[in-house]
């Protein structure tokens, strides 16, 4: 049996291909299912079987569609119900294939209908692809369906996650989550593991009971994209595969011809300093580029993104699309014409940052709370960026420059772009964050 891990980094997110006997599986894939097309060639399989282990909160699936075009059979878990055709996938009723064996085992805590699929081949416990339940140094979360149900799913998760533990030590384990989703309870890791190694070193793994596991689970936990809300009732519906045709180039004048556009500009944190249309919303493009349009602007608005003529349109529509954004109606590639137009903010390194903080400069630090958490600068207001979009801390004086810093200028640009499109004066640390300010400070 061969296993192909095509990682989705921004989302944290893994999807899988088996292959065993020119026969295929493929567990959770991602919307844009044009990318695992070539690993299936590649790998000369027939894929029997589409397979997704929860309803997903982070991203829309692309199960229906990849199976639909593969002529698959599409196996959900039986307590999601979806409305669209499927063969649902109940406790311990095997899928067999000749010397393969697919056991379903039921494993909610991320999410009430949660199943992890068990591989056998010729009867022997293989491989076990876990989902959001059982991860690599951690385990699923068990809030983003609200705090109401977290403290009952974090006690299923601990059920299940010890079922998990109990199979045989050499079991390869496969979790859809990994490094950099939000849908981790704690930092986990994004290669793949065995039950034994997760028994010996993983933490989650050592709570005594139900009530210590469940406070551990529900402590500490980071903020999760405001998109999220929007997935779950996608994935019981079901969404049609995105266009990715490249959108229609907007000339100068025609940008207020679309009603409740939002410019979303991805072009670098300098060059959005330089010159930029005002009003844009400032989200650099690289691999979380979709995660973070998805937890600053209002779900599923109509888009134009602008992008330096080296950008990969493609990558960025994607990205958009694995998350439901499907409305991106026009790119600008070229601000030339915008000249008379554009408006800019001032960005600064350390020491110009040091010397400003010694002048009396308002500092807001954007940073995550877990990040406050090791320290701030004393004297700093702090709002984490999507918290902006809502409201901006009525601390700040709106007639005097702030100084906003994050880690490297990442964040603090997208919310230098919230604060000025609301008459604010955004000065941007960029190439450094708060942690050298307190070093240097």
């Amino acid at each position: 049996m061969e296993i192909r891990t095509i990682r989705t980094e921004g989302l944290g997110d893994s999807t899988y291909v088996v292959a065993h006997d020119g026969l295929g599986i493929v567990v959770d894939p991602q919307r844009d299912i044009d990318r695992f097309l070539p690993v299936i060639e590649e790998l000369d399989i027939e894929v029997r079987w589409v397979m997704e282990t929860h309803l997903h909160n982070d991203y829309v699936s692309g199960a229906p569609d990849l199976a639909r075009a593969l002529g698959s059979e599409l196996i959900i878990p039986a307590g999601a119900a979806p409305v669209y055709r499927h063969t649902p996938a109940f406790h311990r009723e095997d899928l067999l294939s000749g010397g393969l064996t697919i056991r379903p085992i039921h494993t909610p805590g991320h999410t009430p209908e949660h199943v992890s699929y068990l591989i056998l081949v010729d009867g022997v416990e293989t491989a076990v692809f876990s989902g959001g339940s059982l991860l690599v140094g951690s385990a699923g979360r068990s809030d983003l369906l609200g705090m109401d149900r977290a403290d009952t799913l974090a006690r299923l998760q601990f059920r299940s996650i010890n079922r998990l533990a109990a199979l045989p030590a050499e079991t390869r384990l496969y979790p859809t989550h990994g490094a950099g989703s939000f849908c981790t309870a704690t930092v986990a890791g994004n290669a793949d593991s065995t039950i034994g190694v997760e028994v010996r070193t993983n933490p989650v793994l050592t709570h005594r009971d139900e009530d210590a596991f469940a406070a551990a689970h529900l402590s500490g936990l980071a903020p999760f994209p405001d998109y999220y809300q929007h997935m779950g009732p996608a994935n019981l519906q079901g969404r049609p595969a995105p266009d990715l045709h490249a959108p229609p180039t907007v000339e100068a004048g025609h940008l207020d011809d679309i009603d409740d556009v939002v410019v979303v500009d991805a072009r670098s944190r300098t060059e959005f300093a330089s010159g930029h249309i005002p009003g844009s919303i400032a989200v650099e493009l690289r691999k979380d580029f979709g995660v973070w349009v998805g937890w600053m602007i209002p779900f599923n608005s109509p888009l134009v993104l602008v992008l330096n003529q080296n950008q990969d349109l493609d990558e960025a529509q994607r990205q958009l699309a694995r998350i439901g954004f499907d409305r991106v109606v026009g790119v600008i590639r070229d601000l030339d014409e915008w000249a008379s137009r554009l408006v800019g903010h001032e960005v600064v390194n350390t020491g110009e940052a040091i010397h400003m903080l010694g002048e009396g400069v308002q500092l807001l630090d954007v940073r995550a709370p877990t990040d406050w958490a090791f320290g701030t600068v004393p004297g700093s207001i702090t709002c984490y960026t999507p918290d902006l979009a809502d409201s901006i801390p009525e601390t700040i004086d709106q007639d005097r420059p702030v100084l906003i810093a994050c880690e490297s200028g990442y964040r603090a640009t997208i919310a230098a772009s919230v604060l000025e499109g609301r008459g604010y004066q955004p000065v941007v640390l960029v190439g450094a964050g708060v942690p050298e300010l307190l070093t240097r400070a």
